[in-house]
């Protein structure tokens, strides 16, 4: 007799229906973004990369889990599909029009704040101060666990932006077979700068990283860490806390202004300010969660970037079909506003399509004109015609 089974994060199927009654739901709590949003943690276990995050956090709809049939168990999903959100660094799910585009074209929407990020970096000393992203492999697994075996989806998506488009491409490349395709937004894919100081920036910042991995890097872009000065140990720290020690947020006086500050003009943060209500901007997002100026980068978290996009240029072999999208232009120091709603003020799109092609053998990029750097927050009508590319792509490659 064909014994059931039930699909394991990695695609691969295990014996099921040992158990004699279904084990209760997990709690989930509602959500920052209110109903139908709810929140579920994910416990994660401690790791030098991230010395002391203990959580991440799954968000999805209330009607994602599946109504319990009449033995009690799960029943069916009301979409067969689903669509697993990786934010970038500085970051947090909240684009709800995201997930709906997702849901009009078929697909249950799930976004995973990562470990000392987002909604699970509230209260962490550094948030997304994680020295090496495959640390986040964890809560990815058990994410697609969730998603696949509890909630009973067969089809998995991952969709990734900026840092989350980097973290995407290396678990697809690491793990074969466990989602059936990856959609980038803007992927981080390069370190935008020219290649002398990537390279030579790169070997500096690894010098960095191992004599003190929680010195600032101000301007990763131009890697102000070329200058030999930036070699002498710093100051960064709280006085008397050790690297990796736990600290209440805010007790770092490089983390970022307080909100209930004013934090200077535009031109400290052209990208975010360009877009955040508080400026003047479109968006609304919790700027505790998503600040300005950002939480700062440390040279433990780029060198474990740069590693990994060293990683991406030998080529990671990815075997599902890959949809790269970005903008059509990059935008530089001093440009005015109107110029930073049309362009992507915080990666080179050049680059990003030129690391494309590593990724695998199925690869399609597509550039948005007018997008910015998140395209999904970009002006409207952009943002709709990057979600059309998106969905439409998804039906022409997965049916």
């Amino acid at each position: 007799m064909a014994s059931t089974t039930t699909p394991d994060p990695l695609g691969h199927p295990s014996p099921a229906g040992a158990a004699s009654a279904p084990e209760p739901l997990p709690e989930t709590v509602p959500d920052i973004l209110g109903e139908p949003w709810v929140a579920r943690t994910i416990p994660v276990t401690d790791s030098p990369a991230a010395p002391g995050a203990d959580h991440a956090v799954l968000v999805h709809q209330r009607g994602a889990v599946p109504a319990p049939g009449p033995d009690g168990r799960p029943g069916t999903p009301r979409h067969e599909r689903a669509v697993l959100y990786l934010h970038g660094r500085n970051d947090y799910f909240f684009q709800t029009w995201l997930a709906d585009a997702f849901f009009d074209a078929g697909y249950e929407f799930y976004a995973l704040d990562l470990r000392a990020c987002g909604r699970a970096g509230v209260g962490y000393w550094s948030p997304h101060d994680v020295r090496d992203l495959r640390v986040h492999d964890e809560e990815i697994a058990e994410a697609l666990r969730i998603i696949r075996s509890e909630h009973g989806h067969s089809t998995v998506v991952l969709n990734g932006h900026s840092t989350g488009g980097l973290q995407a491409v290396i678990w697809a490349g690491d793990h074969p077979g466990s989602v059936e395709a990856v959609t980038l937004n803007s992927p981080w894919l390069q370190l935008n700068s020219s290649g002398l100081v990537r390279s030579y920036g790169s070997a500096l910042v690894d010098l960095l990283s191992r004599r003190d991995p929680d010195r600032i890097i101000d301007n990763p872009a131009e890697l102000k860490a070329l200058e030999p000065a930036e070699a002498a140990p710093s100051e960064s720290r709280t006085e008397g806390a050790p690297a990796g020690s736990r600290q209440q947020a805010g007790t770092d006086a490089a983390t970022t202004v307080p909100v209930d500050t004013d934090p200077g003009p535009i031109e400290v943060d052209i990208y975010a300010r360009t877009l955040h209500r508080r400026w003047g901007g479109e968006w609304d997002w919790d700027l505790a969660l998503k600040p300005s100026p950002s939480f700062p980068v440390r040279a433990g978290f780029l060198a474990g970037i740069r590693r990994l996009q060293r990683e991406v240029h030998h080529g990671l072999g990815i075997d599902v079909p890959v949809l790269v999208c970005c903008s059509t232009a990059s935008g530089g120091p001093g440009i005015s506003r109107q110029e930073a709603l049309r362009c992507d003020t915080v990666l080179s799109v050049e680059q990003i399509v030129e690391r494309s092609r590593f990724l695998g053998e199925d690869v399609t990029v597509v550039q948005i004109p007018g997008g910015v750097h998140d395209l999904v927050l970009s002006p409207s009508p952009v943002r709709e015609e990057y979600l059309s590319t998106l969905t439409g792509w998804l039906s022409e490659r997965l049916g």
